[in-house]
């Protein structure tokens, strides 16, 4: 007789995403492993110590893993003055005021999360702060870290002035006379960002912490830091992950990805080397590198083929920036594949989409195939010609499901720049499935949601969660079919780091990576996917979550 096992979870569906997406009703787990999968037969493995979940109708999953987030950079906003709930600008202000009552002794106020739409042209202003700020500098990075809205005193801290010149990755917004209004765009955030303190390593790991909790309760069992470095105002995760470890307090499984200097040049690939050497320990290696090579579309900075519109719908003289030129980025990437470095692509325009798909190409010719799974994200403009080349290249995408939407961000700072045409090739999931495409999944948080059940539902029905009633769908020739979802969620983003192997799928052999939901999701309305909550996840067969109604 086989001997019995340590947890056997019975009693509802379990959705595998294996191959043939087969189901079963019971999983048994044996030293963090997946010991049998099954029907009734599993319960032989049941023994006078075996811990039992009765699922009671309720539905098992794989873990879910985030193919690009920033863990510590959202565990560090929780704690500081947090803006990301709300889009109301006079809500913004009071907190803001709130916070800095609360700290008298802050040097900085600083934390941030506010939302673009929020403010017209989305650009806040300095006087704003300062009516409520006036004694310390304020340095607030929007909820897609692109931009970052400050007071006076922090202008006044970084010298900059009507005189200043917009550094070549970046833009610093000004009024008619030239003079900076207090929001500034992409490589600007620098120029106050270098100035703000860094936490302590105390307060970065606590950040780091609170992150892995808050994932773990949405059933993030792995994850691919999308930045392990200092950048802009971002501090390098890197100490707070090997501390983390050095404690025991890593549950978790992650990538990080080693962030590319771009005001530098291939002379930093041997240290990326020495890094990933350093860095490779226990749960945390970081085989991974990130190119950020373009903006985003709501501050015209995103990479485009042609110009943006203007307001008035002609063409402007502005296409975005290309942050890495593409003839730099074709030879650097080329030396990091031969490296054995996967490459993890910031694409969000269809410039830098094509500039990526190309640089993975010349590695390809030069290196031949090698098994690097390099990846892009966001890709929320695709030409039609660049979307068969994922599969032909063996490039993943990485899908950020859940900015595939109606809302103010995309039809007032968005659709009317782009027009029509090239309004109608955003985030397309079915396109690149159909093309055959690797689908991966991530939240991009702090950017928004981390929950995968509300990207998901944005996938498949392309609405928002929560949206007003009468919104359209957006592009719903690009739903995808929540399995497949589902996959990209699992099993796609287990293959991108490289973890598809122990996990990603429900298999004997496989680790005990799992997901206890409170339905379903399968055998209800599509309209209530986002509903679905995480009551128990598993990690190697130990629990890391546990809701208070589990």
């Amino acid at each position: 007789m086989s001997p019995t096992a340590d947890l056997v979870l019975t009693g509802g569906p379990v959705h595998t995403v294996d191959p043939a997406r087969s189901t079963a009703t019971a999983v048994a787990v044996r030293e963090g492993r997946i010991a049998a999968v099954g029907h009734d037969e599993v319960h032989e493995l049941i023994g006078p110590r075996t811990e039992v979940v009765d699922l009671a109708g309720k539905s098992l999953l794989p873990g879910f893993q985030d193919a690009h987030v920033h863990p510590q950079g959202a565990g560090l906003e929780l704690g500081l003055c947090h803006l990301a709930d709300t889009v109301d600008p006079d809500e913004y202000l009071r907190r803001i005021k709130v916070y800095a009552d609360q700290h008298p002794d802050a040097e900085w106020i600083t934390g941030g999360g506010w939302s673009l739409e929020a403010f017209p042209g989305g650009a806040p202003t300095a006087a704003a702060l300062d009516a409520v700020v006036p004694d310390r500098p304020v340095f607030l990075p929007n909820r897609d870290h692109h931009g970052a809205w400050v007071n006076s005193r922090a202008l006044e801290r970084a010298g900059i002035d009507a005189r200043t010149p917009d550094p070549a990755d970046g833009r610093i917004e000004r009024d008619a006379d030239g003079n900076p209004t207090g929001m500034l765009q992409e490589g600007a955030v620098h120029l106050v960002g270098r100035l703000v303190p860094d936490p302590t390593a105390e307060e970065q790991l606590r950040a780091l912490l609170r992150a892995q909790a808050v994932l773990h309760a949405y059933g993030v069992t792995a994850w691919q830091d999308a930045i392990v470095g200092a950048y802009a105002n971002m501090t390098d995760p890197a100490p707070s992950y090997l501390a983390a470890l050095d404690r025991g307090l890593l549950t978790a499984r992650v990538v990080g990805a080693l962030w590319w200097d771009r005001a530098r040049g291939a002379e930093q690939i041997p240290e990326l080397v020495a890094r990933r050497a350093e860095l490779d320990r226990g749960r945390f290696r970081a085989g991974t590198v990130k190119v950020m090579q373009d903006g985003i579309a709501e501050n015209h900075t995103a990479a485009m083929l042609d110009p943006y519109l203007t307001d008035c719908g002609c063409a402007s003289d502005n296409s975005g920036i290309s942050f890495v030129a593409p003839d730099d980025l074709r030879k650097y990437v080329t030396e990091l594949d031969a490296s054995g470095f996967q490459v993890h692509f910031h694409a969000l325009g269809d410039r830098a989409v094509r500039e990526a798909l190309d640089a993975v190409e010349a590695a390809r010719t030069a290196n031949g195939r090698r098994d690097t799974r390099h990846h892009l994200a966001h890709l929320q403009v695709v030409h039609p010609h660049d979307v068969p080349r994922f599969r032909a290249l063996g490039a993943s995408a990485n899908l950020q499901m859940l900015w595939a939407a109606h809302e103010p961000q995309m039809d007032e700072l968005t659709l009317p720049f782009l027009g029509d045409e090239r309004g109608a090739r955003q985030y397309p999931f079915g396109d690149l499935l159909r093309a055959g495409a690797t689908l991966a999944a991530g939240s991009d948080w702090p950017v928004s949601s981390p929950d995968p059940f509300q990207a998901i539902h944005v996938a498949v029905n392309r609405i928002a969660p929560g949206a007003p009633e009468g919104t359209p769908e957006f592009l719903p020739g690009q739903r995808l079919d929540l399995g497949t979802a589902i996959a990209a969620y699992t099993a796609g983003s287990a293959y991108v780091n490289h973890l598809d192997d122990i996990s990603g799928s429900i298999a004997v052999g496989k680790s005990a990576d799992l997901v206890v939901l409170d339905r379903d999701p399968f055998a209800g309305p599509r309209e209530e996917i986002a509903a679905t909550r995480v009551l128990q996840t598993f990690v190697e067969g130990q629990r890391v979550h546990a809701a208070g109604d589990a």
